[in-house]
C-alpha cells in the first residue's frame, strides 16, 4: 500500500491545464487553479528551473512536495511532468485534472488507471511509460448541447462559477491530504456523493507549515 512520503521527502503535485490568458478560468484549467492555491500556502517558496512548466518547491504541513503546471498546452503535459518525475518515484505524484463525467462539483481522488478518455492525463501516461501515480479529478459535467472539445475551453457560466470555486478549494484540500496522510485517507474523505459531503470531512487547511 502506497504510503504519505516523509518529512524530508518530496511528492509531486501537477495541475493540468492550458497556458495563455484566454484559457484562464476555463473548465480544462481547474487543475491549474487547483495548483495556485496550494502555491499561495507554501511555506519556503522557492521557483525551479523546468523545461517546459512552472515548477515551485516548497513546505505544506511541513511536508517537503514540488508544485508543477506544465505550459506545453493539456495535450503535451506529459513532457514536463516526466522531466521532474525522473527525481521522484511515480506513487509520489499526484496529478489534478478537469473530468467531463463527474458532475460539476464532484472531486474523486484515485490510485492509478486508464486516462479516461483525458488527453492532458493520456500523455503524462505515455511519457512516463507508466500509469501508476495518483489521479483527482475535479467534475465539470459534460455540455447541454454541443461538442465537448469546446466546452471544456469556455469560462464557467456566473452560475457556475460558485461551485467551481468551492470545488477548487475541496481539490487543494483534497491533495494536502493526500501529500500529508496518504492516498486512502485521501479516498476516504473526498471520495463523497456530494461536494458537501466532502467539504464536512475535509482536511484542514490552516496552519500550513
Amino acid at each position: 500500500m502506497a504510503r504519505p512520503p516523509s518529512k524530508d521527502e518530496s511528492a509531486l503535485i501537477v495541475g493540468l491545464g492550458n497556458p495563455g490568458d484566454e484559457y484562464l478560468h476555463s473548465r480544462h484549467n481547474v487543475g491549474f487553479e487547483a495548483i495556485e492555491r496550494l502555491s499561495a500556502a507554501l511555506r519556503g517558496r522557492e521557483e525551479l528551473p523546468a523545461a517546459g512548466g512552472l515548477l515551485e518547491s516548497g513546505r505544506l504541513k511541513g511536508r517537503r512536495v514540488l508544485l508543477l503546471k506544465p505550459l506545453r498546452y493539456m495535450n503535451r503535459s506529459g513532457g514536463p511532468t516526466a522531466d521532474v518525475v525522473h527525481r521522484l518515484s511515480p506513487a509520489r505524484l499526484l496529478v489534478i485534472s478537469d473530468d467531463l463525467d463527474l458532475d460539476l462539483g464532484r472531486v474523486r481522488i484515485r490510485r492509478g488507471g486508464s486516462s479516461g478518455g483525458h488527453n492532458g492525463v493520456a500523455d503524462v501516461i505515455e511519457k512516463l511509460g507508466s500509469d501508476g501515480f495518483h489521479r483527482l479529478r475535479l467534475g465539470i459535467g459534460r455540455p447541454p448541447h454541443g461538442g465537448a472539445e469546446d466546452f471544456v475551453l469556455e469560462p464557467f457560466t456566473a452560475e457556475e462559477r460558485p461551485t467551481a470555486v468551492e470545488m477548487i478549494e475541496c481539490a487543494a484540500n483534497a491533495a494536502r491530504c493526500w501529500l500529508i496522510e496518504g492516498i486512502q485517507s485521501a479516498m476516504n474523505r473526498y471520495n463523497a456523493p456530494s461536494l458537501g459531503e466532502a467539504a464536512e470531512n475535509s482536511f484542514p487547511a490552516e496552519s500550513e507549515g
